[in-house]
């Protein structure tokens, strides 16, 4: 087995486990926090916004190491879906699949095709333009994005890094986010695929 396959075959969940402790480890010692949100305040802050607002006046220079991580995400993704990519579709329960199908909604088994990770539905070019599809990535996004600041945190941040401090403030974002998953998952995309 060559490294290219080796990389490309699924991998027990413990592994990425494994990482993340190890991660928060050295982020711990080291007196750092975890989180993806905060990147934006950093690059607002590099870019001159602390002279306006007073919310990005902060030593973001402490905080460059966050942004090699996200550009490391970024690069890393690609090369997942590029590279590395398995040849086999997502492994999604059957009754999964079912639930989806009678929202309308297929489940890629091909790389042309998502790969299980993108539905043609909602995300293929042809379709990103009609009313529901703009609701779900528009309103959504800002949704992610007022939330993301609003808490304090993403959910990496808060599930992750927040959780690992003992963080009361993390405990009771992670709560809000899994109520707002389930929420999201049984009532809005239903009532957004029937509409």
């Amino acid at each position: 087995m060559n490294f290219i396959e080796f990389v490309s075959q699924p991998w027990h969940w413990s592994v990425s486990g494994a990482v993340i402790v190890f991660v928060m480890f050295l982020l711990l010692w080291f007196g750092g926090n975890f989180g993806a949100s905060s990147n934006l305040r950093t690059l607002c802050a590099i870019g001159g916004a602390g002279k306006q607002v007073d919310f990005f006046k902060f030593n973001w220079k402490g905080q460059m190491w966050n942004l090699v991580f996200i550009g490391s995400a970024i690069i890393g993704g690609y090369l997942a879906t590029t590279v590395f990519a398995s040849p086999e579709p997502v492994q999604i329960a059957q009754e999964t699949q079912e639930y989806l199908s009678t929202l309308g909604v297929s489940t890629p088994q091909t790389i042309e095709e998502g790969n299980g990770y993108l539905p043609q539905e909602i995300f293929a070019v042809k379709n990103l333009l009609s009313g529901r599809n703009l609701v779900i990535i528009l309103v959504g996004g800002f949704l992610v994005g007022f939330g993301a600041r609003y808490a304090g945190g993403c959910t990496s941040g808060h599930a992750i890094s927040g959780l690992s401090n003992l963080q009361l403030p993390s405990l009771i974002a992670v709560i809000g986010f899994f109520i707002g998953g389930l929420l999201m998952t049984w009532l809005i995309i239903p009532f957004l695929f029937t509409i």
